[in-house]
């Protein structure tokens, strides 16, 4: 999704390198309130990030996980809320910008007026499909 309705998968402009642009307006989105849920994500081809715009409805959390793999930048865009790690629980105000280590454990859980907030990681590298009678490279050999 971009804010002028490009198409999302344009990364070049007259075959040259891939330009600057505007990708959404976080206001807008964190405006709407009754839409819970990824409100946006990143969708560019070629990126090496993921990014998305969450919103956890009023007194609604996500439950406590970890990512074992990925640091995670978390910015709290409108509402408020808790993070709740191992030391204890911080409060997610407007304007909190959180780095989540990879793994670390944490939970979020959303105040009165709801939370919306935008996160920002490292590119997962896509899930491959191999034949059914190819071994995985860590399998070792079939067995007989």
């Amino acid at each position: 999704m971009t804010a002028d309705g490009d198409d999302a998968t344009t990364t070049e402009h007259d075959g040259g390198p891939p330009l600057p642009r505007t990708l959404c307006d976080t206001a807008a989105l964190a405006a709407l309130e009754d839409a819970p849920g990824a409100l946006w994500r990143l969708a560019e081809s070629g990126r090496q990030l993921d990014a998305n715009v969450v919103r956890i409805p009023p007194g609604r959390r996500v439950d406590t996980h970890r990512e074992p793999d990925l640091d995670v930048l978390l910015l709290v865009l409108a509402g408020e809320g808790s993070l709740t790690a191992p030391d204890g629980t911080q409060p997610l105000r407007a304007g909190t910008l959180f780095w989540l280590p990879h793994g670390s454990t944490r939970s979020l859980a959303a105040g009165d007026e709801g939370l919306t907030y935008l996160t920002v990681h490292r590119r997962r590298p896509g899930l491959r499909i191999k034949s059914s009678g190819a071994p995985s490279p860590s399998a070792g050999p079939p067995p007989q």
